[in-house]
């Protein structure tokens, strides 16, 4: 019912802004409705830290509203990251711990995020919290090879997730449903920190809806040198979890604990057994 109700909904709204889209005065109620919705912005405090997102849609209200709830393993490992270390955020969304991360333990971070439709509220919300200085935004794909390829999506919502490159799996080990692709350029970790002299990270956190195992594979000099790592790995995706278990040891790391959220471990879509491992270097 309520898939049919949203269904319903875009139908009228695609055919107001058709109808808007035939005459000049029209067309400048669009664009500044889609100006107006680019300001909507929600506050959150966790841990007696504030910031502010920008929330053009009722996902980015979703990631905003569970900030706490969602993923509380991947802000407990956060607070206890050394202040002013070096984070790279692989995979970083909209920048919800990047923010976070550069806030609670002022954190170097730099942000990667290649989805076209996340980087313009990455940068917004990096600037609504002044924190151009504290985070830096990587517009590339990671992989484990240089090279063009192609960058496939599931969704075109601001904000959305579940999507690959180079590859047609997704977060389940199973050929990705994509919507919308584009080719553009993709680079290992180590190739990255030497290419655009990069700094070597303290810490990894790495959640990329399926290829995690390929990234790891092209920064295994990178590796063998960070002090821990937050990776989110599907347990029913053999090949995901067998090869990044491979990697992560052969750099000398070891499997500390593996946690998921409540609305995980309660999920119906398939993601209960999917986990944020933390591995450590003792």
């Amino acid at each position: 019912m309520r898939s049919l109700l949203k269904n319903f909904i875009n139908k009228i709204v695609a055919l107001i802004i058709s109808a808007f889209s035939n005459n000049k005065l029209g067309r400048l109620i669009n664009q500044m409705i889609i100006t107006n919705i680019m300001q909507y912005k929600k506050s959150v405090i966790h841990n007696n830290i504030d910031m502010i997102f920008t929330v053009p849609n009722q996902l980015n209200y979703f990631r905003v509203d569970t900030f706490s709830e969602k993923e509380p393993e991947t802000l407990q490992w956060i607070d206890s990251i050394p202040h002013k270390s070096t984070l790279w955020d692989i995979g970083a969304n909209i920048g919800l711990y990047s923010i976070y991360a550069a806030k609670a333990k002022n954190c170097r971070v730099i942000a990667f995020e290649p989805s076209v439709f996340n980087l313009e509220l990455l940068a917004r919300n990096i600037f609504l919290n002044n924190l151009q200085e504290r985070i830096t935004i990587f517009p590339l794909a990671l992989s484990n090879i240089l090279g063009p390829n192609i960058m496939k999506l599931t969704t075109q919502e601001w904000g959305g997730a579940l999507s690959s490159f180079g590859e047609n799996v997704g977060w389940d080990g199973k050929p990705i449903n994509d919507i919308f692709s584009f080719y553009t350029y993709g680079c290992s970790m180590d190739e990255t920190m030497s290419i655009f002299n990069l700094p070597q990270p303290h810490f990894i956190k790495i959640d990329v809806d399926g290829i995690e195992h390929i990234i790891l594979e092209g920064g295994q000099d990178i590796l063998k040198k960070i002090r821990g790592i937050l990776i989110e790995i599907n347990d029913d995706f053999i090949e995901q979890s067998t090869k990044a278990k491979r990697y992560l040891e052969d750099a000398g790391l070891v499997l500390d604990r593996k946690l998921h959220g409540k609305c995980i471990e309660d999920s119906t879509a398939g993601f209960a057994n999917t986990y944020n491992q933390i591995w450590i270097r003792k």
